[in-house]
């Protein structure tokens, strides 16, 4: 897949130049304070970014669990990334986060064992604020799941194709 990322955070360009670094078009959006993205910033961050023919283009919004899920960016798919050492509650206390939802990444499994975390607990949480989202353990420090949520990202692009 040929993948494009807008990177949002209120200042600074660290994930962005990290992210180019490893060889994915890129541009860093900043937000000035606010907490989220909207279309209009999303749209001129396509304009900068020229990814025409990218297959998929990411957004990383800004990284909190309240704002992103109020504004309305315009994207095709959302995703949300939870990390184990967050808690198997966030749906409970994030819930519009997960109800906008079409995937939860379930990030640094890899640290489960040290963590009051159940898996099990979190995709009840999830499924009770969105019964139709999917729910993908990862670790993408030891690539556990990582098959997973790559084929559900091509059947995605391969769906969205389709519908073009």
């Amino acid at each position: 897949l040929d993948i494009a990322v807008m990177e949002a955070d209120i200042d600074s360009d660290v994930d962005a130049a990290a992210i180019s670094e490893v060889g994915a078009q890129t541009i860093q959006l900043h937000t000035g304070g606010m907490c989220h993205l909207d279309a209009a910033m999303c749209a001129q961050g396509l304009e900068g970014l020229a990814a025409g023919d990218a297959d998929v283009i990411f957004l990383e919004n800004v990284g909190n669990l309240v704002c992103p899920a109020e504004f309305d960016t315009g994207a095709g798919v959302n995703i949300t990334i939870l990390s184990v050492p967050e808690g198997d509650d966030k749906p409970l206390k994030y819930p519009l986060m997960y109800q906008v939802c079409d995937l939860v990444l379930v990030n640094k499994t890899d640290v489960m064992p040290y963590f009051d975390f159940d898996l099990d607990t979190l995709c009840k949480n999830v499924a009770m604020r969105n019964p139709k989202a999917r729910v993908i353990p990862i670790s993408a420090q030891t690539g556990e799941g990582m098959d997973a949520w790559y084929q559900w990202l091509r059947e995605r692009v391969a769906a969205w194709k389709t519908e073009k």
